[in-house]
């Protein structure tokens, strides 16, 4: 019995469905969703140029349809598979073993990106756990990407011997230059990716403290970790945000900015919303620039976020008292009645600011951010071109920077990250 063999009984969608035992050395497993990608050897390319890390890797890539899939995308899914058979024919000395899981015919509610994301991790949690390895790391991937050449040995050196640290997010750059796409297409992933950018530092400069950035594609966790808050959700779009967000008050989650993986910048319609539909809305209206959140609504964030302690140290029994002072956009959204009892419970089951803060971010997480930053802009605030709310808010936190060009703003922007 291995150590998630509870989990696998109640929460796994299918018995084991790769019968091949895992290398006893196996420390990385590498899980890719598939649909529609005869080109997905070109990710498998980029894997096996890469710097060997110190342990077995698997690479279970998961092809899959949503009910819907016309006949051209099944074609497509048996031409993958084809093409990853052969592609492990043609190199029988590479250093990861590959699997594939073909679930297209499955007839299963909601077959999405999600679905597919916990299939595979569900089957790469068994593995370790038939390997009694509770420490063994899960990577995330998507069949369009490609890494960079230090990715495994990154990811091994910055987690396999680290017991404080049990997932993380990895960095990411879109390509912003190149002749596989068209002008439209990079010039609107460099609007997307900055607001992408914008976004983690106003939430940072906001004095939040799990700022992390959610793409699927970038995305490490422990065995254990993966199996203790539940694994993988099943939603269509968005799965990466509603796991991090799981994995975030566990523990142990970092930023992993060592490594680099590269996600495509095509545009697709295949989840409702992600960079595939923001590419695709931008290309097909010529959009120059992209709207983003206002600044005005971080610094209000950041206001509350300062009353904290303040909060915490005050003897009045009345939170109401702290109320009156927030932002009009912040009490239109959190109900004075809602703020009094949530602050009165905060503060009855803590004893020490840390405890206090700990648990109020545990109230105003990060779905509240971003469901604050929704409704203030549908009722008080407009949004604006990202790359004025870039500038704007460089200013705002001191840093000495002249430009607003797009491209130059998201190399600033992708520099500061790489500094943490």
């Amino acid at each position: 019995m291995g150590f998630a063999s509870g989990y696998l009984k109640k929460r796994a969608l299918f018995p084991e469905l790769i019968k091949e035992a895992p290398s006893e050395n196996t420390g990385i497993v590498v899980v890719v969703p598939s649909f529609d990608e005869p080109e997905i050897t070109l990710l498998l390319d980029s894997l096996a140029i890469c710097d060997k890390p110190e342990c077995g890797v698997e690479v279970i890539i998961v092809v899959n349809a949503p009910a819907g899939a016309s006949r051209e995308n099944l074609l497509n899914n048996l031409e993958s598979i084809i093409k990853i058979e052969s592609w492990k024919k043609e190199h029988p000395g590479c250093f990861f073993n590959v699997f594939v899981i073909d679930v297209t015919s499955v007839e299963l509610e909601g077959w999405g990106v999600g679905l597919a994301r916990k299939t595979g991790m569900d089957e790469a949690l068994r593995r370790f756990s038939a390997l009694s390895r509770p420490e063994g790391i899960i990577l995330n991937l998507d069949a369009d990407c490609k890494v960079k050449a230090n990715y495994f040995t990154a990811v091994y050196n910055g987690m396999i011997n680290r017991k404080d640290r049990s997932a993380c997010s990895i960095y990411f750059e879109h390509p912003i230059s190149g002749d596989k796409f068209s002008g439209s297409v990079y010039k609107a992933i460099v609007q997307y990716e900055l607001h992408l950018r914008y976004y983690f530092q106003g939430v940072k400069f906001t004095g939040f403290p799990y700022v992390h950035h959610t793409i699927g594609s970038a995305i490490a966790v422990k065995a254990f970790s993966y199996m203790k808050v539940g694994g993988m959700n099943r939603r269509l779009a968005g799965e990466d945000f509603y796991f991090i967000q799981k994995l975030v008050p566990s523990g142990g989650f970092f930023n992993l900015n060592t490594t680099t993986v590269f996600p495509s910048p095509r545009s697709s319609f295949r989840v409702p919303f992600g960079t595939g539909p923001v590419i695709s809305r931008l290309t097909r209206t010529n959009d120059d620039i992209m709207l983003t959140y206002n600044i005005e609504a971080f610094r209000d964030l950041k206001f509350l976020f300062s009353l904290i302690d303040k909060i915490f140290l005050t003897d009045y029994d009345d939170p109401g008292f702290f109320f009156i002072d927030l932002p009009e956009g912040l009490k239109q959204f959190i109900a004075i009645d809602e703020w009094i009892e949530k602050i009165r419970e905060i503060k009855r089951n803590t004893s020490g600011i840390q405890s206090f803060r700990k648990r109020f971010f545990g109230w105003f997480n990060m779905f509240k951010i971003v469901k604050y930053l929704n409704s203030v802009h549908i009722q008080l605030m407009e949004k604006k071109p990202v790359n004025q709310c870039a500038y704007e808010l460089l200013i705002a936190t001191g840093k000495d920077f002249k430009s607003k060009n797009s491209s130059e703003l998201l190399g600033y922007f992708r520099s500061l990250e790489l500094a943490d």
